[in-house]
């Protein structure tokens, strides 16, 4: 309510009491409590400028509950998105990794984990380790590849790999999902064992650090680099083809997401590309009806209360 010389705010504060140890008997009564507060309309603005401060990475975090993380199949230059389809053995995929954040400290971002399979998730086989071990590009140690992370990063909050393209052996689908875990740390906070983004240079023959002292990346070569206490593995995650975003839940200290990019679609060989690409229209379509449609509700849900409306 507005009166000439106040803004009022009314609201309820309800009283729901937890059931007791035996959940057949209550031991409170419920309450509803009204709350009114007055603000004044009118107030003395010659003072000094209010200055914003960040909030605590923690508190924030529980408060706010506004982390979105993303993956995206970028085009060769990184200037946008590309379609899942036309890929070829020898070609590259750039994969863009992302956090929004609202109202926090600056973040870094990294990718924890990646695992290719047939469909999202981990769970099927056959699956192909691409980042392991907290953030190795283990697909960069193979001997026929050039995958690695691109060095520097664009922002703190977004994270850059290429993938030479592959497929499974033996399977006629000719198709890819790839899911990663992405989880952040306070930008002030320097990577470590558990923190980090490596790749392997082959020329030097040694794993290098995008950021950080190069001794982070030193358990990579035998994949120890998960204590018992932190380990964490890359659980089942719901079948929800073509996803590309995921809303952090914010539940606990650390700001983590699966997320899950695909399916990304192959030629059989260079002399099929116009037969795939001709029949592979209306897929391309349909694949990216899928996850646009997916992509919009799961942002409109995090950040992007703009494109809200765009929901399937």
């Amino acid at each position: 309510q507005i009166t000439p010389d106040s803004l009022i705010y009314r609201t309820l504060l309800n009283y729901d009491p937890s059931p007791a140890s035996n959940p057949l008997i209550i031991r409170n009564n419920p309450a509803v409590i009204p709350i009114e507060c007055h603000y004044p309309r009118r107030e003395n603005v010659s003072s000094s400028a209010i200055r914003p401060t960040w909030a605590p990475f923690s508190s924030t975090l529980s408060a706010e509950e506004r982390l979105v993380f993303s993956l995206r199949l970028m085009n060769e230059d990184w200037t946008a998105e590309r379609p899942f389809t036309g890929f070829q053995l020898g070609d590259v995929l750039n994969i863009q990794a992302e956090v929004a954040t609202e109202s926090h400290t600056p973040l870094r971002l990294f990718v924890d984990s990646c695992v290719a399979a047939l469909s999202p998730g981990t769970d099927s086989s056959p699956h192909y380790a691409i980042i392991d071990h907290n953030g190795c590009l283990v697909d960069g140690r193979m001997d026929d590849t050039s995958s690695a992370f691109i060095t520097p990063r664009p922002r703190e909050d977004m994270l850059r790999f290429r993938i030479d393209v592959f497929r499974f052996a033996g399977d006629t689908r000719n198709l890819i999902y790839i899911t990663c875990h992405l989880k952040v740390t306070p930008v002030d906070q320097a990577p470590d064992p558990l923190n980090k983004a490596c790749s392997f240079n082959k020329a030097r023959n040694i794993w290098s650090p995008v950021e950080g002292t190069r001794d982070i990346c030193s358990c990579c070569e035998m994949g120890n680099c998960e204590s018992p206490a932190l380990s964490r593995r890359l659980g089942p995650l719901d079948r929800w083809p073509g996803r590309r975003f995921r809303r952090h839940d914010a539940k606990g200290k650390e700001a983590e997401a699966d997320v899950v990019i695909g399916p990304v679609l192959l030629s059989r060989d260079p002399g099929a590309v116009g037969e795939q690409q001709e029949g592979g229209q209306g897929g391309a379509a349909a694949v990216a009806g899928v996850g646009t449609g997916l992509m919009y509700v799961v942002v409109g849900v995090g950040l992007a209360g703009a494109v809200l409306a765009a929901a399937v």
